[in-house]
């Protein structure tokens, strides 16, 4: 029930309605602002009534802008209503239905480094925030907004909207109250710098601003985030993170790093997770972290004492953890900083503090790049969120994995990334449990992994080898016309006759089963190299197989609007 701990003005009151009714206010083709930051802070009772109200027969379809992904009872309680048009600027591959949708295009989602997102609100890039819906642990007086445990995009959604619901939830503790320092920048040419030039320092206000008269109504709620408990740490993890260590040492013993460590930044999962916790039986003291999301290992850090502060822009604690905070919530609440999205990730203060960004790919390659977002090129499993913005401006930038996936039947190490979001310009070190591979100061043609490639370059640019059109007959003018070589036509007619001939002598039940069999897996998220190479078996032809996978995945589509 709310009260005046969570309502501290009596108007207030008179603006509580039903999920129901707040969901009225959301119509078809809107632009929808949400709170929150992973599943952290996000509101939920409009959103599931608003679902409710779709599989009723409500005509709506709506653009979802938030700080990153959000859970699931917006994701994919919308998705699965046909409720979500367009996706902004990040999800995750968590939410199945959602996934599958912007994979074959029902839904337009737009991947962006999420630094950028607000600011391009608030340039207006995108169009209006119709309504924007957050999620708060109270309501001051004046209107401003307590948030809970996730700012992301949250005070330029606010900034921006024409209308704004506000979900109350009493399951939020209040002792979050005071961690938020909001800060807006200024727009170009007005902007200055922004004054952070340590990890605690606090430039804002511990509210986001509104105003009593642009809340348009209250929602009651008490449902929690939905958030999971993180996978324990294993050998792999384990020795990435002593990997990880031995790293770090080295770098300070060479001069490379400060005694004092310069501030962490971690991605977000289970291996990140277990990875940040390997510092806690380091050397390493009186340890700050500049980071975006804050995992159990940040709170674990600050109880053992190993970290003394962390800023952020959201914590997703698990369940377990989040017990741990409410025995001691002052000790978090005077070491934890919570930032608004375009803050925590901004690159001048990356680059100011001299943060050591350590994230974790998909896929890196000999060459140094790396895929962060797309499986086998052309499947998006979630968007770049801050990699980007923490790889290209931090200090020491750092990809750590384990070496195979799949349980070992996928090498994450490859020739080259099917999909480059970090390309060896953003990169520094790469750890696996393997080891550590540093490529500062090399270049591809120095590298033995670039040797070959060297190699017929430089046979090509002697004229050692030759290659028409390049190092010989490059001048088409040079070309005579006898010495154009012209195909004979009837080769093509022969192969069509020999797999005209194929396809009458093998069997088309074992082609047609493989060929669905391949369809499924492409629908969910298995491995598909299995079955390509059943349906290979089969003597399924090439345009056979490339027609299944685009009955799932689609065609790309140059140009078109952005929702």
């Amino acid at each position: 029930m709310l009260d005046a701990t969570r309502l501290r003005t009596p108007c207030l009151f008179d603006k509580i309605v039903s999920a129901d009714e707040a969901a009225t206010l959301i119509t078809d083709g809107m632009n929808v602002g949400v709170s929150g930051f992973t599943p952290s802070g996000y509101p939920k009772k409009t959103t599931l009534a608003l679902a409710k109200a779709i599989k009723a027969g409500k005509k709506c379809r709506i653009n979802i802008w938030s700080g990153a992904s959000v859970g699931p009872e917006i994701e994919e309680t919308l998705a699965e209503v046909g409720g979500i048009s367009g996706r902004m600027p990040y999800y995750a591959a968590s939410n199945k239905t959602l996934s599958r949708q912007i994979n074959t295009g029902s839904v337009t989602y737009i991947d962006q480094h999420l630094s950028h997102f607000a600011q391009q609100i608030d340039y207006g890039f995108y169009g209006d925030v119709d309504v924007a819906i957050v999620e708060a642990a109270a309501i001051n007086a004046d209107g401003s907004i307590v948030l809970g445990s996730g700012v992301g995009n949250t005070p330029m959604l606010v900034k921006h909207a024409k209308k704004i619901i506000v979900e109350v939830n009493t399951s939020i503790p209040l002792t979050l109250e005071g961690m938020h320092d909001i800060y807006i920048c200024s727009k170009p040419p007005e902007r200055t710098e922004i004054p952070i030039y340590h990890v605690g320092d606090r430039i804002g206000s511990p509210y986001v601003s509104c105003g009593l008269d642009r809340i348009t109504c209250i929602v009651e709620s008490d449902i929690v985030d939905h958030v999971r408990n993180l996978s324990a740490p294993d050998d792999t993890s384990k020795k990435i993170a002593a990997n990880l260590v031995d790293f770090l040492e080295h770098e300070q013993r060479h001069g490379c790093l400060p005694q004092q460590m310069l501030p962490l930044q971690s991605c977000v999962g289970s291996i990140a997770n277990a990875v940040l916790m390997g510092l806690a039986e380091s050397k390493f003291d009186n340890l700050t972290m500049y980071s975006e999301i804050l995992q159990d290992s940040v709170f674990k850090l600050i109880k053992c004492g190993k970290v003394t502060q962390a800023s952020g822009c959201a914590f997703t604690p698990s369940p377990t953890v989040w017990e741990m905070y409410k025995e001691d919530p002052e000790l978090y609440r005077n070491r934890i900083v919570l930032r608004p999205l375009d803050i925590s990730n901004n690159p001048e203060v990356i680059r100011r503090l001299g943060v050591i960004s350590m994230n974790t790919p998909l896929e890196f390659d000999i060459y140094g790049q790396a895929n962060s977002t797309h499986v086998m090129g052309n499947r998006m499993m979630n968007g770049i969120g801050g990699s980007g913005d923490y790889m290209r401006n931090g200090y020491l930038t750092i990809f750590s994995t384990p070496s195979t996936a799949k349980g070992g039947n996928i090498s994450s190490v490859v020739p080259m990334v099917s999909h480059a979001d970090h390309t060896e310009h953003d990169t520094m070190v790469f750890i696996t449990e393997q080891g550590v591979a540093d490529i500062r100061g090399l270049s591809p043609l120095k590298g033995e992994m670039a040797a070959h490639a060297y190699e017929y370059q430089t046979d090509i640019e002697k004229g050692k080898r030759t290659v028409i059109g390049v190092n010989k007959f490059a001048d088409n003018k040079a070309v005579k016309t006898n010495d154009v070589i012209t195909a004979d036509l009837s080769v093509a007619e022969r192969q069509i006759a020999r797999v005209n001939e194929m396809k009458a002598h093998r069997d088309q039940h074992a082609v047609d089963a493989s060929l669905k069999a391949l369809k499924e897996a492409a629908n969910g998220e298995s491995n598909l190299m299995p079955y390509l190479i059943d349906a290979v078996k089969t003597y399924a032809t090439l345009g056979e197989i490339c027609g299944v996978l685009r009955e799932v995945f689609g065609e790309y589509q140059q140009g078109g609007n952005l929702f």
